[in-house]
């Protein structure tokens, strides 16, 4: 059973998800469904089976929860300063054939973010960021080839 690394604030958004499918979306489909079983026959009701085919996403979706919340290892990052790329840091990368540059903030993969560049440690750039200093040249292998990055600056 691989854990799950996550932040604090991570962690209570799933929780908060959770709870929220649980307390006021599960209930909502039970409603439906019963309200869709009044209408008579089942093997024709299409409502009927429209909200037991919710209620099923959404018993996976909650599963799925519970699974990555007992997994979860919460790390933080205040923790873990440093020179060294880890969980938490924000990463200032060039890459070598471009010069383009780019920070990254390394998260659990619940936590990722394409917006705001919070990218999962477990990701192909994450796995090859953590461990390095400034200064290190990593090679990513991607759909479009391979990018060599520079970790110019680490900060927290």
């Amino acid at each position: 059973m691989k854990s799950v690394p996550m932040s604090k604030e991570g962690y209570h958004r799933l929780r908060e998800d959770l709870e929220r499918k649980e307390q006021v979306e599960w209930p909502a489909i039970v409603r439906e469904i019963e309200i869709a079983r009044a209408h008579g026959d089942l093997s024709e009701n299409a409502e009927y089976h429209s909200a037991k085919e919710k209620q099923g996403q959404l018993d996976a979706q909650i599963r799925q929860l519970k699974d990555k919340l007992a997994r979860a290892e919460i790390i933080d990052p205040g923790e873990l300063k440093g020179d060294t790329v880890a969980f938490g840091a924000h990463v200032l990368v060039r890459n070598v054939d471009t010069g383009q540059e780019q920070t990254y903030h390394l998260v659990g993969p619940e936590e990722t973010d394409l917006k705001t560049a919070r990218i999962s440690v477990l990701s192909p750039v994450g796995q090859a960021l953590v461990g390095n200093t400034a200064g290190a040249v990593v090679e990513v292998k991607t759909p479009g080839g391979v990018r060599r990055l520079e970790i110019v600056e680490i900060g927290w």
